[in-house]
């Protein structure tokens, strides 16, 4: 490649001169372009293909240094050498501003010329790359986050990119010249004593380092930051140690950052108590401590009861609130040495710590008993819930932190089977009692997958005209070793482990199926029962539920009857309104069981859609043949208020002669009980219902 030379001369002699040298150079190949004017000149160059310049001083448009000052304007980085006479004042000052050498007449013709020449354009080209390099660093420097710090062999400040600026709050400028420490003043974070720079460490043995964590960086303005650095010695081309450069950033965000996950660890998102991992350690530490001071503590284990209901039918975000309501409750009662945490969903263990004997465990639980049994206001609801509690004792109940939970917990389900809304201490028979619970859960789940349920029906009976009305489909379970299990027996486990919701709908599917199937085989059966479980019914899609099966069955909403106990609809009567008005408008007929057992408002029943009240058979066991003033006057005040309302009521657990003749002396409309029949399987209750009942006990 042919190096570009223009030469800017009015003397066409020392353009041939020139020329000859040049052209004919071992040292090129060079191209020479001439010409006379500074004007033509610098259109000339803007074509932008020179690679030096040869310029007289004195043009006919231009002459001097201002000749020198235009080209050096138009080309700041291109090469130029002025020609001179005999008098080099004005090719000396050329080269005060920016030219790189002169060439005096007499020497044109030089050998040295063309060497000379192509030095300087190829030492420009070096210096432009090295300029290109020096930019490209710094552009780099100032476009990373980390922070870098130069300093010269002293410890004195001689660089800093932009974030340096930002981090320290000191300018470039300013930090110039000042020693490392007075711009970077170090202390531990824990101490709050100085540290040493380790720039001063670098430049003593020559090696690299890094700070110790829990280093701190006082700014220019007094603030603080927590910062991470690695710091590296500088040598020069012989390798001579020449500096130091400190590369750091702050890490005062990713601490706070860190810190937050291991909070969140060991700490419940929702509630922000201590969770099972955390609680274990503080169980496993008081137990040394117990240990060592000859002293108990206690596991306290709560399940809120009736929870579920609340979640499904008020919605997952009342349902948090009210989680956060019981925490500041649960907290508000214990010391603050003991321990509250969450497990996950509505179950919370608290640790009772330094205990001298168990009292202080019962003291405890009685405050959190009657804590939880306020009302709590959760946006324009005013929620209802109690806890059962079960407490395991160290050393008595367990020498680890697993099993103290473990016996809490297994005598929290103890409290829930003596009717919640209770605490009970653990005893080693809970754990056979646990266990079977734990099989019976188990076999509940394959139940359905292996058809061991059935649906046995029990008649209602007109008692004026003795005729078949309807029946209620009860639930039966035969395990394949256990024979035939006790509804008693399961029920419960399976509302409380969420099983209950898929027998619920195979129940309701199972007895509308058999009752369209009599129907159409002529049958007469005005309605069949169902209950629905209180889970059941708090569902969301509980009502999209039953709508699906009628059209899945084909049943007119007519012929069923749903039946909820009166526990269940006062537990959040507002919500119960609209679930039994949305019921109503399908068609389908509501009853009341067990009335009398849940204290309903007067007000509320007469707000609920009610077809039905059905009479708890505890109230009908109380009627006596021998009477007295008191013999079944709660009976007697249901059939009266029922009658007012205009609701059909129906007696359960009828068994007697007397209790019959009771019931139909006060115009009660239905009954339902062994006096007529037991629960029959579908087959037999078929031949019932084509046979009718003809007992004299109707006569």
């Amino acid at each position: 490649m042919a190096y570009q030379i223009l030469i800017l001369t009015p003397e066409m002699a020392d353009v041939k001169v020139l020329q000859d040298v040049l052209c004919k150079t071992k040292d090129g190949p060079y191209q020479v372009t001439s010409e006379t004017h500074l004007s033509t000149a610098l259109r000339h160059l803007k074509k932008g293909n020179t690679d030096a310049i040869l310029v007289d001083l004195s043009l006919p448009d231009s002459t001097g240094l201002a000749t020198f000052n235009a080209l050096i304007a138009a080309v700041p980085k291109m090469p130029i050498l002025t020609l001179c006479g005999t008098d080099e004042t004005l090719a000396m000052e050329a080269v005060q501003l920016g030219s790189q050498g002169y060439l005096s007449k007499g020497h044109f013709a030089s050998y040295l010329v063309p060497q000379s020449l192509r030095n300087i354009i190829q030492r420009k080209a070096v210096e432009e790359s090295v300029y290109i390099d020096k930019a490209r660093a710094e552009i780099t420097l100032n476009s990373i986050s980390d922070a870098v710090i130069g300093t010269d062999m002293g410890g004195n400040v001689d660089y800093l990119n932009v974030a340096a600026e930002h981090m320290t709050l000191w300018t470039r400028e300013e930090a110039r010249g000042k020693p490392i420490t007075a711009v970077m003043p170090l202390f531990n974070s824990n101490t709050r004593l100085p540290k040493t720079n380790p720039v001063a460490m670098v430049l003593q043995q020559d090696m690299a380092t890094i700070l110790t964590p829990g280093t701190i960086l006082i700014r220019r303005d007094g603030s603080e930051v927590a910062i991470e650095d690695s710091t590296a010695p500088i040598h020069d081309s012989s390798g001579k140690l020449a500096g130091a450069v400190m590369v750091f950033h702050d890490i005062t965000a990713s601490q706070a950052m860190a810190l937050k996950m291991a909070h969140l660890a060991q700490h419940d998102f929702l509630t922000n108590l201590p969770n099972r991992a955390l609680l274990n350690d503080r169980i496993s530490q008081a137990i040394g401590l117990a240990k060592r001071r000859d002293t108990h503590l206690a596991v306290l284990f709560l399940d809120l009861d009736n929870f579920k209901h609340i979640n499904d039918s008020l919605g997952h975000a009342t349902g948090d609130k009210l989680l956060q309501s019981v925490t500041e409750r649960l907290c508000a009662c214990v010391r603050s040495s003991d321990t509250v945490s969450r497990q996950g969903g509505d179950e919370f263990v608290i640790l009772v710590t330094d205990d001298k004997s168990a009292e202080n465990a019962a003291f405890t639980a009685e405050k959190l008993l009657k804590s939880l049994a306020e009302s709590h206001k959760i946006a324009k609801n005013e929620l209802y819930v109690t806890t059962s509690i079960g407490i395991s004792v160290y050393p008595a109940d367990g020498q680890d932190a697993e099993t103290l939970i473990k016996n809490a917990d297994t005598a929290m389900y103890q409290a829930k089977d003596r009717g919640r809304n209770n605490y009970q201490f653990f005893k080693q028979d809970m754990n056979v009692r646990a266990v079977e619970r734990q099989v019976i859960e188990a076999n509940l789940r394959l139940a359905l997958v292996r058809n061991e349920f059935s649906l046995h029906y029990q008649p209602k009976i007109n008692l004026e005209s003795g005729a078949i009305t309807g029946a209620e489909a009860l639930l039966r379970w035969t395990h394949p070793q256990w024979g035939m299990v006790p509804p008693i027996r399961f029920i419960g486990i399976a509302e409380e482990c969420g099983v209950i919701v898929p027998i619920g709908r195979w129940v309701l599917r199972e007895a509308c199926a058999q009752t369209k199937q009599w129907q159409d085989a002529g049958l007469r059966i005005a309605s069949i029962s169902v209950n629905i479980s209180a889970v059941e019914f708090r569902r969301q899609d509980f009502i999209e539920g039953v709508r699906n099966i009628l059209m899945e069955t084909g049943l007119e909403p007519a012929c069923l009857q749903l039946e909820i106990t009166e526990s269940v609809l006062m537990h959040n009567a507002e919500g119960s309104i609209s679930i039994l008005q949305q019921l109503k408008e399908m068609g389908i007929q509501l009853a009341v069981d067990d009335f009398g057992t849940g204290y309903s408002s007067l007000s509320y029943l007469n707000q609920f859609p009610i077809d039905v009240l059905k009479i708890d058979q505890s109230f009908v066991q109380e009627i006596k043949s021998s009477k007295t003033d008191n013999d079944g006057i709660i009976v007697s005040a249901v059939i009266a208020m029922g009658n007012s309302l205009k609701q059909k009521v129906i007696a359960e657990g009828v068994e007697e002669l007397s209790q019959l003749a009771f019931l139909k002396e006060r115009h009660c409309e239905e009954g339902q009980g062994y006096i007529f029949s037991r629960p029959l399987a579908a087959r037999q209750f078929a031949k019932l219902l084509s046979l009718g009942i003809s007992s004299p006990i109707l006569n």
